[in-house]
């Protein structure tokens, strides 16, 4: 009796043992095929220009090549409902932005909750920002407030998306400014700049990115940073002109349900390592971004944090009573 108790403790340590081995060579060898980077938004805007630069670090790293695909629709809401639906091996990984994902399931349905998907990562963000043309006849904030004094509704505004950070923006800018303005949504930031570029719209609802990318097209009145943003510094923040506004747009990645808590960790750590290269960070900081690190272990503190911030934003949306 002893030694077959002996022999089968023996023969469930000696599987428990190779089972635990077997656990970490899967995790050593995360990831063993190309990452799949679904942007729930179309081509074009910042989700997908900073996936673009990803992609020759993320293979550098791993061997494995960053596979972009699009599925845009309803602001986001398109691909997160999705998302639970995809492989939970890793290797499909989806943008999450806030605060899209936090506003869009509060009082309605859009086929998913904000606890349904599974941040891992959040790197960087982009400060709102009010941008014009440059052969728009508003040279400065005041002037285009002015013409929504003087025609409540006729200026016009492109945005990305319906409860996005450019919608809340909007919102609280016409409360502050005691103005109305119609605000636009459109599938993405891509398509929005697209309305401004093209005479849809008179002013877009972007970010410092935007003004960026298109510096000799469009002009910046104000942006929503607590400082001027250093490639721009003569534009004024909303604040420096009695503007209580500081706010954007949060980009990061989640996966889906079920994907194993040690994967979660590679890709957290694979992509954070990517954000602190130092050439990655040049690339990203020229195009306007904010880069910034919220690993794993402290999405949940972070997205309690702006949880708490948005909700204030839904009240004033409409969203919440």
């Amino acid at each position: 009796m002893r030694l077959s108790i002996s022999i089968g403790l023996a023969t469930g340590l000696g599987l428990s043992l190779a089972s635990a081995l077997t656990t970490v060579a899967l995790a050593d060898d995360f990831p063993s095929k190309n990452v799949q980077y679904v942007i729930p938004f179309g081509p074009g805007g910042e989700s997908d220009i900073s996936a673009r630069l990803q992609q020759k670090y993320f293979e550098e790293i791993t061997g494995e090549q960053l596979i972009v695909q699009y599925m845009p629709g309803g602001g986001g809401a398109v691909g997160w409902s999705q998302l639970s639906d995809m492989p939970a091996d890793g290797h499909t990984i989806m943008g999450s932005n806030l605060p899209h994902i936090i506003l869009k399931p509060m009082g309605q349905d859009v086929g998913f909750k904000t606890e349904e998907l599974n941040n891992f990562f959040y790197f960087h963000y982009s400060p709102d920002a009010i941008l014009v043309r440059n052969d728009s006849p508003h040279e400065t904030l005041d002037d285009l407030i002015q013409a929504a004094e003087e025609a409540p509704g006729a200026v016009t505004f492109s945005g990305s998306g319906t409860y996005s950070a450019n919608d809340v923006a909007n919102t609280r800018f016409q409360q502050l400014a005691d103005v109305t303005t119609t605000y636009i949504p459109f599938k993405g930031t891509g398509a929005a700049v697209t309305a401004l570029l093209g005479g849809q719209v008179q002013a877009e609802w972007g970010y410092t990115t935007v003004a960026a990318n298109h510096q000799d097209k469009v002009r910046m009145l104000a942006v929503a940073s607590e400082e001027r943003h250093p490639m721009f510094p003569d534009v004024p923040t909303f604040q420096e002109l009695g503007y209580d506004m500081v706010g954007g747009a949060y980009r990061g990645m989640a996966v889906p349900e079920g994907t194993p808590e040690d994967v979660q960790q590679q890709l957290s750590d694979i992509f954070q390592q990517i954000n602190q290269n130092p050439q990655f960070r040049e690339e990203m900081q020229d195009l306007g971004f904010v880069l910034m690190d919220v690993p794993l272990e402290e999405v949940d503190a972070f997205m309690a944090e702006r949880m708490d911030v948005y909700e204030a934003s839904a009240r004033e949306l409409g969203l919440i009573e």
